[in-house]
């Protein structure tokens, strides 16, 4: 059995000093009924992370939401992604974070099972619009069945592919299929390309490609308790496939992944396809150059018939903090950020697809925008519900399966050793 010690990684906090959550339900007002005073005069904190063109698109927002909400003041703030989490770790030690925050999902199980975050179960259908957002992506926020965050885009599991390198190679689109399918396309995709480039690179380096299957069977990768919903024996059967993929000379190779650093196979060329989240195409459009305008998008090979193994995942959420003295006012803006016409019309998918229908509506989305929603409509008879909030110490355990990934890529650790070492690891995180 797992066990894991529900502390926020990083920060410090005593046991009973959890911060009080302040006026969580909305102060006096019963859960349902919370309104907003339009005539409190209000100042609110927002915190983000991005750049400075994400910051102009944050101000220019704001700037018609102060003048909708005339007594609301909004002060903004942004950093790079690191430094946002490490100002919000020092934040929540002194129980001074700020009134809403953009939020990343990996850290929502964290912050709200120490009672940081505001549950906005009271707002929703009120205050917070929720006819907008379909039910299974208000679910994603939602830990132990209380809502803490609102999505405001949504990104899924596919596989992009390079349109000219496949005419190069001769080869048509992946039509789907099962992985086997997938491996024999990838491996004529090679055969075609003449030792200029592969077909893709060796799937079972990816947690998520191991999700994707247990899911199809029934299972999980971690229950919402941190039970992991596989054993030795099944890791050892994926990471199988993969030896028979890289022996047979199909995918690229480890070390000519390495060299290419910081850049993957895909986005320099090298690769012809790549499973990943649909919001990664606008990276790699940007690193492959002009040479190559479009890109394909196609549903990742299929592990059982009629499946529920994808679901959308938020690319960011945006929260309200416990020790906010204005919650009412703070879920305000946290539903024109993500709901608002206004929205959706300046930031675009600067924060990902939209996941509010009114947002999305109002965007004018460029083709590859537009592609990726085309997609994520097209496996809606794919799409289950999203898994439970990641455990703490997942980002931990997805790169420890990264990293034994990359060692059997260049053949340092045989299969049993990996899975050995795995448990080993995954069992310190979980424990820790």
């Amino acid at each position: 059995m797992f066990n894991r010690k529900r502390a926020l990684a990083g920060v410090a906090i005593a046991t009973g000093a959890a911060l009080a959550l302040a006026g969580c339900a909305g102060g006096d007002t019963p859960a349902g009924d919370a309104t907003f005073d339009p005539n409190e005069e209000v100042t609110l904190n927002l915190a983000f992370w991005g750049n400075d063109v994400r910051a102009g698109l944050y101000n220019e927002v704001i700037a018609a939401f102060e003048e909708e909400y005339p007594n609301i003041t909004v002060n903004s703030s942004f950093l790079d992604f690191p430094a946002f989490w490490e100002r919000r770790q020092t934040e929540a030690a002194g129980g001074n974070l700020p009134d809403v925050m953009q939020f990343d999902y990996s850290y929502l199980r964290q912050y709200s099972e120490n009672n940081l975050l505001l549950d906005l179960d009271p707002y929703l259908d009120g205050i917070i619009e929720t006819e907008p957002l379909a039910q299974n992506i208000l679910d994603i926020g939602k830990v132990a069945d209380t809502t803490y965050a609102i999505p405001t885009s949504t990104n899924a599991w596919g596989m992009y592919t390079n349109p000219v390198l496949l005419e190069q190679a001769g080869v048509e689109e992946f039509a789907g299929g099962s992985w086997d399918d997938y491996s024999d396309w990838i491996a004529s995709v090679t055969e075609g390309a003449g030792g200029q480039f592969w077909g893709g690179t060796d799937y079972t380096g990816r947690i998520q490609n191991f999700e994707l299957q247990l899911r199809a069977e029934g299972s999980y990768l971690f229950s919402e308790d941190g039970e992991p919903g596989f054993d030795e024996e099944r890791l050892a059967q994926f990471w199988e496939d993969g030896a028979e993929l890289r022996d047979s000379g199909a995918v690229i190779g480890q070390q000519r992944l390495e060299e290419n650093l910081p850049l993957s196979g895909f986005d320099s060329a090298l690769t012809a396809s790549e499973l990943t989240w649909d919001n990664f195409g606008a990276g790699y459009l940007g690193n492959l150059g002009e040479a190559y305008p479009s890109l394909g998008l196609v549903a990742p090979p299929v592990t059982e018939e009629g499946a529920k193994d994808l679901y959308l995942k938020p690319s960011m959420l945006h929260a309200v903090a416990a020790n906010t003295e204005h919650p009412e006012a703070a879920a305000t803006l946290v539903n024109y950020l993500i709901n608002s016409p206004k929205s959706g019309e300046v930031f675009g998918t600067n924060r990902g697809l939209p996941a509010s229908s009114t947002a999305l509506e109002a965007a004018d989305l460029d083709p590859l925008s537009q592609q990726i929603a085309d997609y994520e409509a097209s496996i809606e008879d794919r799409l289950g519900d999203a898994p439970p909030v990641p455990i703490v110490g997942y980002g931990t355990i997805e790169e420890q399966f990264r990293t034994l990934g990359t060692e059997l890529g260049f053949g340092t650790i045989t299969v049993d050793e990996a899975v050995s070492r795995f448990f080993t690891e995954m069992d310190v995180t979980l424990n820790q």
